[in-house]
């Protein structure tokens, strides 16, 4: 029983890694740029230039132009800087860079940070069950008497050691 076991885990293990190699394409590339989302890197700058309306505080220019924590760094007459940019508090005329990530990035970036909120999520939960899946079947993919499912183990408790270090750290 436990050898048909064995060939169905390696089946599926086999067809599902097959079928999940474009989302698993998707969710590398998104994990590693996310890493530098804090950063410039990825990021296409554009200038944009804009007519609020004048008179706004630091607050009201953040909002309007959906930046977060706006500050004006420098004022000089009536145009106030802040990172990036200026605005003209009589006219109202803005002038900043928008740093965004480009469209197709963007749009693997919101699927690998999917919340119940996305109309996708259930791809989250299926993704992260096929990966539990991988998790536990890639200990049916050798027969337990071969050398190589006993260095399997030794790696295996290497990562899980590791895992548990960089959880802590």
């Amino acid at each position: 029983m436990e050898k048909k076991a064995g060939v169905y885990f390696r089946i599926i293990h086999r067809y599902l890694g097959f079928y999940l190699v474009g989302i698993m394409a998707v969710y590398s590339v998104s994990g590693i740029t996310l890493i530098f989302r804090r950063t410039d890197t990825f990021k296409k700058v554009t200038e944009v230039k804009t007519q609020l309306r004048p008179q706004l505080n630091e607050n009201e220019l953040g909002k309007n132009l959906k930046i977060r924590n706006l500050r004006f760094t420098n004022s000089q007459d009536n145009i106030f800087y802040f990172n990036d940019g200026q605005y003209n508090k009589l006219t109202g005329e803005t002038t900043y860079l928008k740093k965004e990530v480009p469209y197709v990035l963007k749009k693997m970036q919101s699927l690998h940070k999917a919340t119940t909120q996305s109309p996708i999520y259930w791809l989250n939960i299926f993704f992260g069950a096929s990966l539990m899946f991988f998790v536990v079947s890639s200990f049916w993919m050798f027969l337990p008497s071969t050398t190589v499912f006993k260095k399997g183990i030794i790696f295996s408790l290497a990562g899980v050691i590791m895992t548990i270090i960089i959880l802590f750290i």
